[in-house]
């Protein structure tokens, strides 16, 4: 079987480096061990697939090269991906920070693709397990039904984030073996565990959400935080968690709307409040009585608090440090951080320096993303453009 492109994984990028190609004329092969297409696509965004973000530029990913990825966010943006959208109908709609979600469910996008790749004569051969990728006139990849010949081959295979799905470190091992560099891998946009004191603390929490600004190093995010039986999850700890390495602090503000001195002006107003009353009045009910018996066991009214009392457990919800015990791993993360090193790469075609016809898109990639359509923009960018020069 010869074809002029293999594109090795059904997912958001390659099936947009598939079609792309196919539109250019190229005679394109996909393969996917999976049973169907983009199943990553169908779980993502409560099933309604955050497809893309308005606000997609270089600065919202992480790579170890930042200016990687400006070439093809730039040639293939979010609105070039939106008009797709709704060339095809698909009835969208935009939630916070930019975020854009189908209306209805997120099959519309798989479906969307894969007429496109339909359209264009692009094969689709789900099921089939690539076993090895060799190169010699050209590449070979082997697959359970024989070998495929093609000058050019796409890894497209994602990372290992959600291994359930199928994930594997397929596209970072062929890399490896044809020269290609990987940079540190680790889970990201993924829930943080503890242990001991605040462990316990959270446990007892366990279901409440409070709007937080969380902050790691550098980072800064302000959205939803969730406690749960392990730890922390929701929006903005996914966020930080992309930054956060083992010893690092976590730091979270809890009052973020909150102006300095508002406990002394309650204590004011209000001086027969008691203090978990007012916390509540700020804060989750449960997270507020929890807090305030733990951090001022015994206080009563806002009255018996010393004003410098009132400051240190106010700076305290404004800058509550901690240390993550580790993280929920592959499992829980949303995305791989780290991939093959872009330095390897061509940032306009995807294309291996040294390696000519063998390209890497996606995930597979060192270029991670923010929470909310960024790594889908990702996908259809660097899909695009790999498939602008197979």
């Amino acid at each position: 079987m010869t074809f002029d492109v293999v594109v090795i994984g059904a997912g958001a990028a390659g099936l947009m480096c598939a079609m792309t190609a196919g539109r250019r004329g190229r005679r394109v092969l996909v393969l996917d061990n999976a049973g169907e297409a983009g199943r990553k696509i169908l779980i993502s965004g409560g099933g309604r697939c955050n497809f893309t973000n308005l606000h997609a530029a270089a600065d919202r990913f992480l790579s170890a090269n930042p200016h990687f990825c400006k070439s093809a966010l730039a040639r293939y943006t979010q609105h070039d991906f939106i008009a797709l959208v709704d060339r095809h109908r698909i009835p969208w709609h935009e939630k916070a920070l930019g975020q854009l979600f189908c209306d209805g469910s997120a099959r519309a996008i798989v479906a969307m693709l894969l007429a496109e790749c339909a359209a264009v004569g692009v094969e689709l051969r789900l099921g089939q397990q690539v076993s090895d990728v060799q190169r010699a006139d050209g590449f070979t990849v082997r697959t359970g039904l024989g070998d495929v010949a093609a000058p050019a081959v796409v890894l497209a295979t994602g990372g290992l984030s959600i291994p359930k799905m199928g994930a594997s470190g397929f596209a970072h091992d062929v890399a490896r073996r044809f020269g290609l560099g990987l940079t540190g891998i680790a889970p990201g946009l993924v829930p943080l565990t503890f242990a001991g004191e605040a462990l316990a603390l959270m446990r007892g929490l366990a279901g409440v959400s409070v709007e937080v600004v969380a902050r790691c190093g550098r980072a800064s995010f302000r959205e939803a935080m969730l406690f749960t039986h392990r730890g922390l999850s929701g929006p903005a700890i996914l966020q930080v968690s992309s930054f956060w390495r083992d010893g690092m602090a976590v730091t979270l503000d809890l009052l973020p709307d909150s102006p300095a001195g508002a406990l002394a002006a309650r204590k004011r107003a209000k001086p027969k409040q008691a203090l978990r009353t007012a916390l509540a009045e700020m804060l989750p009910q449960r997270l507020a009585h929890d807090l305030a018996d733990r951090w001022c066991p015994g206080a009563g009214n806002l009255a018996d608090l010393p004003d410098r009392a009132l400051h240190a457990l106010e700076a305290r919800l404004k800058a509550w440090e901690l240390r993550p015990h580790g993280s929920e791993g592959y499992a829980k993360a949303e995305v791989t951080l780290g991939g093959v090193d872009t330095n390897c790469l061509s940032s306009r075609t995807m294309q291996a320096r040294q390696v000519p016809g063998l390209f890497v898109v996606g995930e597979a990639v060192d270029v991670t993303g923010w929470l909310g359509g960024y790594n889908f923009q990702w996908a259809w960018s660097s899909g695009w453009c790999a498939g602008m020069d197979v």
